[in-house]
């Protein structure tokens, strides 16, 4: 391509781009599957979000929009082995953990993040910083440009949004 801006032409860039992904995210992963999997979440969110804009350079903005991708992937995976561990740490068995029991958390684990994915930008990362990333108030609040106290409502929204979703009376 040109160094001058052209336009996404999703099937274009699938066609001249996707292989070159799937293998940058196989580096990143170790993972095939994954990688394949990574990669076509990469161009769902580029057809989600694709308004025309001009792109300079194809191989960096898809790099950008799968990094991304792959950061949520990691964090989702790291709430759902930490979830695990709790369940089976609670059920007392964490040695036993069955394929049934491994179901039923996963699709726990997915109603929550289906829940936190309904709530407001600001306020889901918020949360995310603080209860995951294990960020205080004042870090979040920098790297979200808002308050500490507004980090705080948000953190505070998002405990009422999974108490109303746990107890719907």
């Amino acid at each position: 391509m040109s160094a001058a801006a052209t336009t996404i032409d999703v099937g274009m860039l699938y066609a001249s781009h996707g292989d070159w992904l799937r293998e940058w995210l196989r580096r990143h992963t170790r993972c095939s599957h994954r990688a394949a999997d990574l990669a076509q979440d990469t161009f769902c969110r580029v057809l989600e979000t694709n308004e025309g804009a001009p792109v300079r350079d194809p191989r960096n903005y898809l790099s950008t929009v799968a990094r991304r991708i792959l950061i949520d992937d990691i964090r989702h995976r790291e709430v759902e082995r930490a979830y695990l561990a709790v369940h089976a740490e609670r059920m007392g068995d964490a040695d036993h953990l069955t394929p049934a029991r491994v179901a039923e958390a996963a699709q726990l684990l997915d109603a929550i993040l289906r829940l936190l994915e309904t709530l407001p930008d600001k306020a889901r990362r918020a949360f995310m910083m603080i209860r995951f990333d294990g960020l205080r108030y004042a870090d979040a609040a920098k790297a979200l440009g808002v308050s500490e106290r507004m980090v705080k409502r948000y953190v505070v929204q998002v405990y009422a949004h999974c108490y109303a979703f746990a107890y719907p009376d």
